[in-house]
């Protein structure tokens, strides 16, 4: 989901990504689950999932954002987190993306990256 924004988790990765009015899918915000082989057996990967799904149903309705894609990728700590810390997660994380929305320049808000800031850093250095 390239050119959406992006939240990290402890039991997850959130991808957002406005969906075009062109795409199908309707006005209301849609969801996938990415679980790979390496955080555990398909028994671990689909409890993980299931965790993963109730939390959006649960949470979904008053914080998704509508005609927007969401992706998440589970990681392996998603299975001993409490699950009332995985809600709280997602809710900060879906808020996360909503301002990223409202301000795109949030996004690169970090000075110290990007290759403007590497050549200011080299510049202070020679000083």
């Amino acid at each position: 989901m390239r050119g959406g924004g992006r939240f990290h988790a402890a039991a997850f990765v959130l991808q957002a990504r406005r969906r075009e009015d062109s795409e199908p899918g309707g006005d209301g915000p849609r969801f996938g689950f990415t679980t790979t082989r390496k955080i555990g057996n398909a028994v671990e990967r689909n409890r993980i999932r299931r965790r993963l799904r109730e939390a959006v149903r649960t949470l979904a309705q008053g914080h998704a954002q509508p005609k927007y894609d969401y992706v998440l990728i589970a990681r392996r700590e998603a299975l001993a987190e409490k699950f009332e810390s995985i809600v709280a997660q997602l809710a900060e994380g879906l808020d996360h993306t909503a301002r990223l929305r409202a301000n795109p320049r949030q996004r690169n808000a970090h000075p110290a990256k990007g290759p403007k800031a590497s050549a200011a850093n080299k510049r202070q250095g020679d000083m």
